[in-house]
């Protein structure tokens, strides 16, 4: 199993989508939603909210592992800002097996459509059952 390759998860995050993300997750910071706040701290646009990547990184390990209750940990950094519109990618390989615990540990990177490396993490899934 070390080596197999994680099923790609894609997402093209929209103004609507960062909106509604950032109400419930209580993440009201202009940066994600204003256009004209956040190129006016730098950015080229609204971006995507840390946690969002989470979720990706998420959605990858519990769709490798057949289920969402599976995901025992997620884990990730942040390396270059994902912008409104973007496409991401999430993908990656199982870096090992540990049998004696049951589980697997996945090595994961999340790609902009134009190849920079968004973050870098893994998740932990439950192997049984697979």
């Amino acid at each position: 199993m070390p080596g197999q390759s994680v099923p790609p998860v894609e997402l093209r995050p929209d103004e609507v989508r960062l909106l509604r993300f950032g109400a419930v997750t209580r993440n009201a910071h202009r940066i994600h939603y204003d256009a004209e706040f956040a190129r006016s701290e730098g950015l080229d646009a609204p971006v995507v909210m840390a946690q969002l990547h989470g979720c990706l990184f998420f959605r990858a390990a519990a769709g490798w592992a057949g289920s969402p209750d599976a995901v025992r940990a997620v884990g990730w950094q942040n390396r270059a800002p994902a912008y409104v519109g973007d496409r991401l990618v999430v993908s990656g390989v199982v870096r090992e097996v540990d049998e004696t615990r049951g589980e697997a540990t996945l090595e994961l990177e999340e790609h902009r459509g134009d190849g920079t490396v968004c973050c870098r993490g893994y998740a932990v899934v439950a192997i049984a059952g697979r």
